[in-house]
């Protein structure tokens, strides 16, 4: 670490100068499509270099401090393929470059911003990552981000919490093995650790990019199993405007006798978004509610959203961006659905659309919100610094049958990073993080916990040792944890990949190899409640050790084969220690639950997806096999809770010029272990879902029709918690 911060001053007192005596210049263009459509967040620039921008929402761009001469610029977008041009500039000129992109619906990680902390333009990366795009985002109709993320390639979510290649399983929110990132800021609780997917409303996202695998060589605790990065959109010059209104109606169950309302539940709501820009200046402002009635007893929910971003060019060298988001949500609690006995069974064995007749008084009150600062300079075409501070705050109050509970927490965030470039092939990146989380419960207790890190990456090329572009990356993250103000615990995190082309037509082989670590929450360290599922007390333990892993990927994809379909697919291995798991421990005063590090795991099996287009047609097949065992001295191995064995997604759309149809299709088999087995009813089938859905343009407005679980097939993920029925909704989108 010491090395490569001594290197990165030497390089940025040699190459600085540069960029200050060469005349510099500015690049503005636009990119569309072949059908002159405007392509919103593609990512433009000069490669192996600091200079990168995205495009607003008008397919606009702008590029300061360029330096003078023959330019060559490049511009990607998702679904397209890239496109490069070259541009004479003239010292302290401006000079114009419009690009067209044409679709390429076979393209695979045009642009890549979250394996590395730099955008990188069609490089292959060295880990296996996923990106939702905007036409993905509006095709699926979502209503928040999860919703899109969960139709990706080897992701499952379990009642709101994400497994990437099964990484986390299921623990009632207390914790998450991925990290949630906001344009690059860390989102993840403060005291649980786990995400809030509503926190930014959908409308104002852009793109979603998912890095499979551990990522905290560079992002550090809870990217043990992946990260996602969610960027919001950009200000777009000029005044715009978006009005968003969705209404829906929920299935009756599938059999009279599960009935328990004698009308359709409803769900409904609106959101508008307004924005003015310069290519000085420019904000927006995003607000929004929206009501469900739940598909099951004591389900509805009431959920208010806001966002802002503001963007200022402070100089043609320097932008800085100031962003923050708040979410209200009132809800019902329907713990768990009700076993015989237990409420008006009908002379069923269990109800699962009811909950127990004391079970229907639970409610939360959850708020969230956070504000976040980000400057950019770029001292020349070789260096560049960035900063960052951010607040993330979460609020939520729990009403139980005969006891309340509550929880306000605190995640303060900075983070300084330098980047340099020796070379057009040759990039290194080194930087510090602080982070202080604190809260205030009558569950948790007040507590605190600091974390302190510096990390470090270089990429260069293996020229000497491979033909044409192979690439190999190295770094290496230490954080430093401390609860309480007390000692020190230190976890180092190093990665190493490569990523090496196969013939001239696409084809490459990756591989990678890294460590990370999750930092237990605040939550699962000082829990100290009753768990309404189960009846049994919860105890802390502020003993708990840091989770680790090491994970391995071989992967690689192929050319377009008859120019029609492509395949991408990944072995991967991870074997962890110290996992943190609820345990059942007997005392004289009777059973409790406390969660301790008792196992050792290994996670390990293939990520595969075949990708076709033929014409208007454009499929997707996906494979993810899952291999888990459990190790626990003293006990026989047994497979990973909530890990099914086998997943397998299906998408298809047909474009049809003004309108398209698609169809999604997800099937996970049934989980082979749960926790708590006795404790919680078993019952758990296979998961079959299919979702329709239809999209239809003319100039301003946009209608989308979503009919999701259309067969109405009735499942659960979890125990006693019934997964969403069919229901069909109705969304009309205005934009000016």
């Amino acid at each position: 670490m010491h090395r490569a911060l001594a290197t990165l001053v030497c390089i940025g007192a040699s190459i600085a100068p540069l960029g200050w005596v060469a005349a510099q210049g500015v690049l503005r263009g636009t990119v569309r499509s072949a059908s002159g459509t405007s392509i919103s967040g593609a990512m433009v620039g000069i490669a192996g270099s600091t200079l990168y921008t995205q495009t607003d929402g008008d397919g606009r761009y702008r590029l300061s401090a360029v330096p003078s001469g023959e330019i060559r610029l490049r511009a990607a977008a998702i679904g397209y393929s890239p496109a490069a041009t070259v541009v004479t500039l003239a010292g302290g000129d401006s000079a114009t470059a419009d690009f067209t992109l044409e679709p390429s619906p076979l393209e695979l990680t045009p642009v890549d911003v979250v394996s590395t902390k730099l955008p990188q333009f069609g490089d292959h990366p060295a880990t296996s990552v996923a990106q939702v795009s905007p036409d993905e985002i509006d095709r699926r109709a979502v209503n928040t981000i999860d919703e899109a993320v969960d139709k990706e390639p080897g992701i499952q979510f379990l009642n709101g919490q994400i497994n990437i290649r099964g990484s986390t399983g299921y623990v009632q929110g207390l914790n998450s093995r991925v990290l949630f990132l906001v344009d690059g800021v860390p989102m993840n609780q403060g005291d649980r650790g786990g995400i809030n997917w509503d926190l930014v409303p959908v409308d104002h996202i852009e793109r979603a990019d998912i890095l499979k695998g551990a990522g905290s060589s560079l992002y550090g605790s809870a990217a043990l199993g992946g990260v996602v990065n969610v960027t919001t959109r950009d200000v777009p010059a000029g005044l715009h405007a978006r009005v968003r209104l969705t209404g829906g109606i929920f299935t009756d169950p599938p059999h009279p006798v599960w009935g328990f309302r004698d009308k359709p539940g409803l769900q409904g709501g609106g959101d508008g978004m307004i924005s003015y820009g310069t290519e000085i200046f420019g904000a927006s402002v995003t607000g929004g509610a929206r009501h469900s009635d739940g598909y099951r007893e004591h389900d509805s929910q009431n959920h208010w959203q806001m966002a802002a971003k503001s963007r200022w060019q402070t100089s043609p060298k320097t932008r800085v961006d100031v962003s923050g988001a708040w979410a209200d949500d009132r809800y019902d609690t329907p713990l768990s659905w009700c076993t015989q006995g237990e409420c008006d069974d009908m002379g069923q064995a269990y109800q699962p659309f009811k909950v127990d007749t004391g079970g229907r008084a639970p409610w939360t009150h959850s708020r969230k919100g956070y504000v976040a600062a980000q400057a950019r300079t770029v001292v020349s075409e070789r260096f560049a610094w960035h900063a960052r501070a951010s607040w993330f705050r979460t609020d939520f109050f729990d009403q139980r049958r005969d006891t309340s509970e509550f929880g306000i927490s605190n995640r303060f965030g900075a983070e300084v990073r330098v980047e340099a470039h020796p070379d057009s092939t040759r990039s290194v990146l080194v930087g510090g993080e602080a982070t202080f989380s604190d809260v205030t419960s009558d569950v948790f207790q007040n507590h605190s916990q600091s974390e302190y890190s510096a990390y470090a990456e270089v990429e260069q090329p293996l020229s000497r040792l491979a033909r044409g572009s192979a690439r190999l990356k190295a770094g290496a993250r230490i954080d430093f944890l401390a609860v309480d103000g007390g000692s020190l615990t230190a976890v180092v995190s190093p990665r190493l990949g490569g990523s090496f082309p196969v013939g001239s037509h696409g084809a490459a082989v990756r591989a990678s190899v890294g460590r990370g670590f999750r930092a237990p929450s605040l939550a699962e360290r000082f829990v100290d409640l009753v768990a309404p599922e189960f009846g049994l007390r919860v105890v802390p333990n502020p003993g708990l050790r840091p989770e680790t892993a090491w994970s391995f990927e071989l992967g690689g994809r192929s050319a377009p084969s008859l120019g029609i379909m492509r395949v991408d697919g990944a072995l991967f291995w991870t074997e962890a220690r110290d996992l943190i798991e609820p345990t059942l421990i007997v005392t004289p005063g009777g059973p409790v639950i406390q969660l301790q590090n008792v196992a050792e795991a290994r996670i390990a099996g293939v990520d595969a997806t075949l990708l076709a287009a033929i014409d208007r047609l454009t499929t997707s097949l996906s494979y993810t096999y899952l291999h888990t065992q459990r190790r626990v001295p003293g006990s026989a191995n047994a497979p990973l809770a909530y890990r099914p064995g086998h997943q397998v997604k299906l998408s298809a759309d047909y474009s049809l010029g003004r309108a398209n149809l698609g169809a999604d299709f997800r099937h996970a088999s049934r989980p082979e272990r749960i926790e708590l087995e006795g404790f919680v009813d078993p019952r758990r089938v296979p998961m079959n879902v299919l979702d329709l859905r239809a999209q239809w343009t003319r100039g301003p407005l946009e209608l989308r029709l979503l009919l999701a679980n259309a067969l109405n097939y009735v499942y659960n993920l979890v125990p006693q918690t019934l997964a969403p029925v069919r229901t069909t909704t109705l969304t009309a989108v205005w934009s000016h």
